[in-house]
């Protein structure tokens, strides 16, 4: 089966973005197309980009650089986890994909926002750009999340709405087709 990475972007201090990874991690594994694996950027723990080369050229020098390469490598498509700030993408994240190159090329990656009354909407337009910079492939289906902290329940799970569970199917589902061989 190939591999899905659930990656967290947030790498916030109380942050939901755990909560709704593992909703998400837990529907992706129910769905059955996937081996998914759950990627924190608060454990990458990358520093502020730090490589003398582009990374085009994938001559990594530092050995955070390496072992990013080598989660990114073996993942067959992506789920990011990212959250709306100030009408835009986090940090983290985009640090995270600025890193490398070569590795997220031709990957399929689709996106769970989350926010305010805009659920993430705008962060994920602006990602889109950067990810077919990169050129992984965006896809249309995906979630949306609005005022996210209202379905957090106090153990910490995300309790999702009918339209949330109604748009991880479509997302995963689409995820699989396009993975499948033709």
């Amino acid at each position: 089966m190939p591999t899905l990475q659930v990656v967290i972007g947030s790498t916030r201090p109380g942050r939901v973005g755990p909560a709704v990874a593992a909703w998400v991690q837990d529907e992706a594994r129910g769905q059955g197309s996937f081996d998914v694996e759950l990627i924190d950027l608060a454990d990458v723990a990358l520093p502020l980009l730090d490589e003398p080369n582009p990374p085009r050229m994938g001559q990594y020098i530092h050995d955070h650089t390496k072992a990013w390469s080598a989660v990114v490598a073996r993942a067959n498509a992506f789920v990011f986890v990212n959250p709306e700030y100030n009408h835009g993408y986090n940090a983290a994240l985009k640090n995270a994909i600025d890193f490398l190159y070569h590795e997220w090329v031709g990957k399929p990656v689709a996106f769970v926002s989350y926010g305010g009354t805009a659920g993430g909407t705008r962060a994920v337009q602006a990602l889109k750009q950067v990810t077919l910079a990169v050129k992984m492939m965006p896809l249309f289906e995906g979630v949306v999340i609005p005022s996210v902290r209202d379905l957090i329940d106090d153990a910490g799970a995300l309790t999702p709405t009918p339209f949330m569970s109604a748009s991880i199917t479509a997302m995963l589902d689409e995820l699989a087709r396009v993975l499948r061989p033709t």
